[in-house]
């Protein structure tokens, strides 16, 4: 699909959609039916052929996909801050869409929207208004009145398929070249959640569709010729190939003129929606939803036009390498560290953050440092996903990777396993290592975990009570006297320090001072080396 879309007319693109699939409609295998007169009278039903844009404007939530695979006994992602005066415009002509709304500055960062997407130690949100806009294969933000800063490529596809993954943008999707539509049919007893209780199964039709050249989209289409779910697979570093679906109910859809339906009550998930952790142990789903009532049909807004900061910006991974001691080394470069222990026969890092890429060069930058010494243990603090994103590359190298006992399910159920991963193969994927089957590269922690050669030590430590995320390990080097830990205490540069202590600060000190560690530095996963004294200075009375 290409950056931006001109079309004469929907009928005229239906019209052509229903010559190309009409052939293949003649001999239709057992259990498939013609999409065409489907796609017709849905596209009637709510005059896609009458709509060039539309704003909806209202109120919304974000879930914060990836912060905690359990969030207490709830089953959705956690709950971000509110997004209020919420407006997106969608230009399905031009292939344009901008988001904007307010929300409370200083917590969360400035680059993440709703859903995935969220990275700690990456710049704060310091204004409330916040704007996000696509356009093709550009995405970017912008926190108040400052400049535009460019979204990773990843972000911005995904941001792109959203344009395209609502009612009227389905439609117009479906008769574009390329779409290639399909369908079949089935009876539904509904969702529980959203429909309640049921005994008298619907038929629905289901028709699928390619977007963007590689996402297969589906949409469930009701007996009443309404879009009632529309869904893909998206990649994700730590899950794979991750449902991605949102879900509109009848009573949703208001006539906003001319012919025109569109629904005003918004629910999207990232993950399946399993409230009984039937498929999975990763009970996130909710990862946005809100009521738009104020709908404007046909209002365009002004043209998006990409900054040439975000045409011209650089996503390559660079690792950057800083001796703490004699070999103990941390490779930075990024929003999120690790940190590089060399033993007598082994290395031992800490953190596997972000995706396959990062880990990958930080990989390759230890195997200079430290020839022909294969890297032996993977020492992982904690379960969020932009702190496991790595996990699987660690394995394919055959380092065991050690975590608390209370990660081990997700690991080994969720992320490290034969899971499809085809919309992002990676390296375990493509070559599965015996190990994966065999599931004995796993070392567990309950409280204290140690690693010692003789010449060097590391103690691994649970770290209790901590509300910010259950099952979180640090690690301590004695003899360099050098505490390693992630999101307890974050020195990123350019960000303002703490003016009081949090939770996770004082269960850092408590943790430290009960078990006795003689400590002079902190080594953060995000941000800079700190002096243990400037720490204690901050939590202690």
């Amino acid at each position: 699909m290409r950056a931006t879309i001109r079309t004469l007319s929907l009928a005229t693109a239906l019209a052509a959609a229903v010559g190309r699939v009409h052939a293949a409609a003649q001999q239709l295998p057992p259990g498939y039916i013609d999409p065409a007169p489907v796609l017709r009278a849905a596209a009637e039903a709510i005059g896609t052929a009458n709509v060039r844009c539309l704003t909806i404007a209202g109120s919304a939530y974000a879930g914060m996909v990836g912060q905690a695979r359990l969030n207490g006994y709830e089953v959705d992602w956690p709950r971000g801050e509110p997004l209020t005066n919420y407006v997106r415009t969608m230009n399905w002509d031009a292939g344009t869409s901008v988001e904007a709304f307010d929300r409370t500055p200083g917590r969360n960062p400035a680059s993440w929207k709703y859903g995935q997407g969220w990275l700690g130690g990456t710049p704060l949100q310091r204004s409330s208004r916040q704007r996000f806009y696509v356009s093709g294969r550009f995405g970017w933000h912008v926190d108040g009145g400052a400049g535009p800063v460019a979204a990773s490529p990843e972000e911005a596809e995904r941001w792109q398929l959203d344009l395209w993954m609502n009612p009227h943008g389905f439609l117009k999707a479906a008769a574009l070249p390329g779409a290639n539509p399909v369908a079949t049919w089935r009876w539904e007893l509904g969702e529980m959640g959203r429909d309640g209780p049921t005994t008298r199964p619907e038929r629905m039709t289901i028709v699928s569709i390619t977007v963007l050249g590689k996402y297969r989209v589906d949409a469930t289409i009701n007996g009443r010729n309404l879009l009632q779910r529309i869904h893909t697979w998206v990649p994700d570093p730590v899950l794979g190939d991750m449902n991605y679906e949102h879900e509109f109910t009848d009573a949703s859809y208001v006539d906003v003129g001319n012919g025109v339906r569109f629904p005003t009550g918004w629910h999207h998930h990232d993950g399946w929606d399993d409230n009984y952790q039937a498929q999975s142990v990763n009970a996130g789903h909710n990862g946005f939803g809100g009521q738009m009532a104020n709908i404007r049909l046909n209002d365009c807004g002004e043209p998006v036009v990409v900054p040439e900061s975000v045409r011209n910006a650089d996503h390559s991974v660079r690792v950057t390498t800083e001796s703490l001691a004699e070999g103990v080394w941390l490779l930075g470069g990024a929003s999120h560290n690790s940190v590089a222990i060399e033993f007598e026969d082994y290395v031992a890092v800490v953190e596997a953050p972000l995706h396959e890429q990062r880990s990958l060069a930080v990989i390759d930058e230890v195997a200079r440092l430290a020839p022909d010494k294969p890297i032996r243990f993977l020492v992982n603090t904690h379960q969020h996903h932009d702190h496991i994103g790595g996990l699987r590359t660690y394995m394919h190298v055959g380092a065991t990777i050690v975590t608390h006992w209370k990660n081990y399910d997700f690991y080994t159920r969720d992320v490290l396993n034969y899971a499809p991963r085809t919309l992002a193969p990676d390296m375990v994927s493509q070559w599965p290592p015996t190990e994966l089957a065999e599931g004995y590269q796993y070392e567990v922690v309950r409280e204290n975990y140690w690693l010692n050669d003789g010449r060097r030590s590391l103690h691994i430590s649970y770290v209790h009570p901590l509300d910010h995320s259950e099952g979180m390990l640090i690690a301590y080097l004695p003899s360099e006297r050098l505490l390693i830990e992630a999101d307890l205490f974050d020195a990123v540069p350019g960000e303002p320090r703490p003016a009081a202590p949090t939770q996770a600060h004082r269960a850092l000190y408590e943790q430290v001072r009960r078990l006795g560690l003689d400590v002079t530095t902190i080594v953060p996963i995000h941000g800079r080396p700190v002096p243990w004294t400037d720490f204690a200075r901050l939590v202690a009375p």
